[in-house]
């Protein structure tokens, strides 16, 4: 059949992308077209996302994709992170700028709900980590702060379902995504729709979930003549990005005893399992389950991950002017080591007004030494998320009872040499990093699969494992390690 260009449309919290992907069968070869910036927007004293600024990148991506491939694309995908979600009225009208799960407006919905409903029978539910910026507290807080809004609403579209809508009119929730709302039940793979009623929430406006790698229909009319393109296929891959990037972590070994970090904003670290874990000790452990390819689940947890260094960057450059992350890492590297330490998955840092000012309160609260310079700040932060991770693979080596045998790290925060060597150190696992662009590979290569031209999931990563270049990293200094997870466990229990 030739060579074929499949699309990945991949939005991040930084940024989206329209990539294109060469497929000859064995190997994928990936041409960043357009890049675009995304982020949260202020408006009226809240966080919300540029939906239409976010559409605009993606319609430009396709036209200069259509300008150098042309007749060699057959399809595109929109994989974005979880839990955002937009309004639809009956008219197919965008109900408000969508909410950010930053915003503050989810303050106190989770105490409401475990107060109302239990947090037992919530987990039994959905089997979802308890975090406030879920969708479940987000339509809660809709519910009382916007109730004209979500009484309006005719259909619910998470960010991915949004956009697929834009490209062919589709109205669905892909499963992996809609994994991530807390009120998708494991054992039925739908909507929780008693848990919903209980809350108040409407059940009617929810669409049909479909598995990842269903075609969704053809680019709509008006949008493939815009770009120049031909009514390519819409199709779904794993659209939550996470799932994305695990489907293509290039691993020989057997779930769940390879490990994973999906490593951007957020560091997801998981393992692959066959069945959803509900067992009262994964609620103990405040674990997750998010739907995965294959009617696989990926039992996670989601640690702060980059979003720290993402903000001291950002503290740094209004002080001082542009800096580079590779500055940022060399700093660190030079920093005295287990100067300092916080518990990255803490309230406080989800969205602080000035990042390095709270790490530092934080670390004046718990009698530490006060990291001052740029080195010391991005060190602490580093060192505190490698000791996390020992404590998450800790619990999922219990859940599982299986050891794990190694820990691929894959997304941006796997250039990060520095990070990766701290958390083979710490996990006293070899990490294996990459590739890079773990979630794009899932993305396209499901789409090729959906197509017939991958047989499995183990194929699959095997077509990855030919594609990309990825870099190994051995523990070391145990004893010193041990010492901080000692001191890092206690300073967790006290500020959890």
């Amino acid at each position: 059949m030739g060579e074929q260009v499949y699309l990945g449309i991949d939005l991040g919290a930084e940024s989206g992308r329209v990539i294109a992907a060469a497929f000859d069968g064995q190997k994928v070869r990936l041409d960043e077209l357009h890049r675009f910036r995304n982020g949260p927007i202020d408006l009226n004293n809240s966080l919300r996302w540029d939906v239409i600024g976010l559409w605009q990148g993606i319609r430009e991506g396709l036209g200069q994709a259509a300008e150098k491939y042309g007749s060699k694309i057959v399809s595109c995908g929109v994989d974005t992170w979880g839990v955002d979600y937009v309004l639809l009225s009956k008219s197919d009208e965008i109900l408000g700028m969508p909410f950010n799960h930053r915003d503050e407006r989810t303050r106190g919905m989770q105490a409401q709900a475990v107060s109302r409903v239990g947090k037992d029978r919530i987990f039994a539910e959905t089997g979802t980590q308890f975090m406030e910026i879920n969708t479940l507290y987000q339509l809660m807080a809709a519910r009382q702060k916007t109730p004209d809004m979500l009484d309006a609403a005719d259909r619910f579209l998470m960010m991915p379902d949004f956009f697929n809508w834009c490209l062919c009119g589709s109205k669905v929730a892909e499963f992996t995504n809609a994994t991530t709302t807390q009120f998708v039940n494991p054992k039925t793979r739908d909507w929780s729709a008693d848990l919903l009623r209980d809350l108040d929430l409407p059940v009617e406006i929810f669409p049909q979930i479909v598995a990842p790698g269903t075609s969704l229909g053809q680019l709509r009319t008006e949008v493939a003549e815009a770009a120049g393109l031909g009514r390519i296929d819409v199709i779904a891959p794993a659209t939550h990005d996470t799932g994305s990037a695990v489907a293509a972590v290039p691993t020989t070994v057997d779930r769940p005893k390879f490990a994973y970090i999906s490593s951007g904003t957020w560091s997801l670290f998981g393992v692959e399992v066959d069945h959803a874990i509900v067992s009262p000790q994964a609620l103990a452990l405040n674990m997750t389950n998010e739907g995965g390819v294959d009617d696989t689940y990926r039992l996670l947890k989601n640690v702060m991950g980059l979003w720290l260094v993402q903000e001291l960057r950002r503290s740094f450059e209004k002080r001082g002017g542009p800096i580079s992350y590779e500055h940022l890492v060399h700093v660190a590297q030079d920093a005295d080591p287990f100067r300092s330490l916080i518990n990255p998955n803490a309230n406080r840092f989800l969205a602080p007004k000035d990042m390095p000012t709270e790490i530092q309160e934080f670390c004046r609260e718990t009698n530490q030494p006060v990291p001052e310079s740029e080195g010391a700040l991005v060190r602490c932060a580093l060192e505190s998320l490698a000791l996390k991770y020992r404590s998450v693979l800790a619990g999922l080596e219990e859940l599982t009872g299986v050891a794990t045998e190694v820990i691929h790290v894959v997304g941006g925060g796997g250039k990060n040499a520095l990070l990766n060597r701290m958390t083979a150190s710490a996990c006293r696992r070899p990490v294996i990093a990459g590739p890079d662009e773990a979630t794009v590979l899932g993305n396209v290569l499901m789409q090729a699969r959906s197509r017939g031209e991958i047989a499995g999931l183990t194929d699959l990563r095997q077509i990855v494992a030919n594609s990309a270049d990825v870099r190994t990293f051995e523990p070391s200094e145990p004893e010193k390690w041990d010492d901080a997870y000692g001191r890092f466990d206690e300073l967790c229990k006290k500020t959890s």
